[in-house]
């Protein structure tokens, strides 16, 4: 039997997961649910996002953007044909790109990468991936516990003008979709006070509480509502909306009576700190049904 046919995963023993690794507590929280799933895992995480602290107890090397070619071959040194995305990554500017001698000719494809939106520069890298014999694997595959669940998690009940409301945002999101545009809006009633794009969904927040201080958002009291879905067309193994207590914090912030997301659409790794700081706040949330 040759090597590469040894490293290829079965249903029985599906190999070593790679795990690229961007910020925040997601990608430890995947390496947790591997190793006790009985995976080996062997974590990649990138310069300038993921944290020192938090992959130094896992086996890993530590990779640029760009560098497709180290990244690939350290892949297959430790035998991982299974590779999950996960943390949060800015996107880059081409020029910062740290390309080797790997990806020198996948780079006219590199720059038609960027000549849209985030789910056509990350489908793109997707299929490169597949193309040089990886299996691409959902966060949400390996670690089941991080998709946000049905129904109301914390101790405050959205009221029926916040359930429309909410209802109203997921449709929002769906209809700007195939636009490639962010995961996420804020509404009240049936107004639309923000979108999300390149600004992320914290500076989209930052911006919600500014333009209430100044009064060009006119609420009274809590009101409005944060929803985030995934858009229609999703790769969900490379990108899926996700929460954490920085959301919440910035939502109470905002004057916003809460946060709705689409179960099963949305991921959040520290769901117990989310909900205790909700009910801190005087936040609802609420994982809305397909």
């Amino acid at each position: 039997m040759t090597e590469a046919a040894r490293s290829q995963p079965s249903a029985s023993d599906p190999g070593t997961l790679g795990i690229i690794c961007g910020g925040g507590a997601f990608p430890v929280v995947v390496a947790e649910a591997a190793l006790k799933a009985g995976r080996n895992v062997f974590l990649l995480p990138i310069h300038g996002f993921a944290e020192p602290a938090a992959v130094a107890r896992y086996p890993h090397e530590w990779i640029h953007i760009g560098a497709f070619g180290k990244l690939s071959s350290v892949l297959k040194r430790n035998g991982c044909r299974q590779v999950v995305f996960v943390g949060t990554v800015l996107r880059p500017s081409i020029r910062k790109l740290r390309v080797d001698w790997g990806s020198l000719k996948l780079l006219p494809r590199v720059l038609g990468m960027f000549r849209g939106g985030d789910d056509h520069l990350l489908s793109a890298v997707g299929r490169i991936f597949e193309e040089n014999g990886f299996e691409l694997v959902g966060a949400h595959e390996i670690a089941p516990d991080i998709l946000v669940p049905a129904g109301v998690l914390g101790a405050h009940q959205p009221g029926a003008d916040d359930l429309a409301a909410a209802e109203f945002g997921r449709d929002v999101v769906r209809a700007l979709g195939p636009f490639d545009i962010g995961q996420g809006v804020v509404v009240g009633g049936r107004h639309v006070l923000a979108v999300e794009a390149a600004e992320g969904t914290d500076l989209m927040l930052a911006r919600c509480r500014e333009l209430r201080a100044i009064g060009r958002i006119k609420l009274h009291g809590r009101a409005g509502v944060l929803v985030k879905a995934p858009k229609p067309s999703q790769d969900r193994r490379l990108d899926l909306p996700s929460i954490g207590p920085r959301t919440i914090e910035l939502a109470a912030e905002a004057g916003l009576a809460g946060v709705a997301v689409e179960a099963g659409g949305v991921i959040a790794a520290e769901i117990e700190a989310i909900v205790r700081i909700a009910d801190e706040k005087g936040l609802f949330i609420i994982g809305l049904d397909k």
